[in-house]
C-alpha cells in the first residue's frame, strides 16, 4: 500500500487530536474530491516497517485519542489489507485509542471485511459535493454517515455515532431560549 501523508496532529477528522494517515488508491473519483492525487494507487510513499513505527510514535502522547484512516479509500481491496494490520498493531499497543476510517463506500457493502472488527468509527459515502455542509462534524456533505461500529455489528444495521462528550457540553439555557454552553 501507498499513502500521501501521515498527519500527526489533526482535529478535523474525528473526536479529539488525532493521527491521520491519508492511503493512496480511490476508484470513485468523486467531482470536487478535496485530494484527487491519492487516486492513484501509487502516490506517495510505500508504506513500510518504518512507517508503522513512525505511525506508532504519532500515537504514543496521552493527548492524541486515535488514528483516523482516509484517503484515496482505505476500503479499496488492494488497501484492505495493509489496513487491517496497521489497526491489528494500533489496538494492540494502543487499544484505548479509537480507530475512524473514511470511506466512499456504504457501511452496507464493507460491513463483512475483517478490519471492521478493530474500528470504532466508519464516516460513510461517497462525496457529493452539492450536498456539501461546512456546519457539519466530521464529514463533508450531508449524505455521509458517522457510523458507531461496534453498536453496528452487534445489531446488524446501522447504528450512527454520537459525540456524547460534545453533546453533554450543550444543554437547553434556563431561559428556554437556545443552547448554552456547558463549562463542567
Amino acid at each position: 500500500m501507498h499513502y500521501g501523508m501521515i498527519k500527526p496532529i489533526d482535529v478535523a477528522d474525528g473526536p479529539g487530536v488525532r493521527v491521520s494517515l491519508f492511503v493512496s488508491g480511490c476508484r470513485n473519483h468523486c467531482p470536487g474530491c478535496f485530494q484527487p492525487e491519492t487516486w492513484s494507487f501509487d502516490y506517495g510513499e510505500e508504506f513500510t516497517t518504518r512507517t508503522l513505527e513512525e505511525l506508532l510514535r504519532a500515537l504514543h502522547p496521552k493527548h492524541i485519542k486515535g488514528l483516523t484512516f482516509l484517503g484515496g479509500d482505505p476500503m479499496e481491496p488492494e488497501n484492505q489489507p495493509a489496513v487491517l494490520a496497521i489497526c491489528e498493531f494500533v489496538k494492540a499497543q494502543y487499544p484505548e485509542k479509537t480507530i475512524w476510517l473514511y470511506t466512499g463506500y456504504t457501511f452496507e457493502e464493507v460491513m463483512a471485511a475483517p478490519v471492521m472488527k478493530y474500528l470504532d468509527v466508519v464516516v460513510d459515502g461517497r462525496f457529493v459535493e452539492s450536498l456539501k455542509d461546512l456546519s457539519l462534524r466530521f464529514r463533508g456533505p450531508s449524505n455521509q454517515r458517522i457510523i458507531n461500529v461496534p453498536r453496528s455489528l452487534r445489531a446488524g444495521r446501522v447504528i450512527l455515532w454520537i459525540d456524547e462528550a460534545y453533546e453533554n457540553q450543550m444543554k437547553p439555557s434556563p431561559n428556554g431560549e437556545g443552547i448554552e454552553h456547558d463549562p463542567s
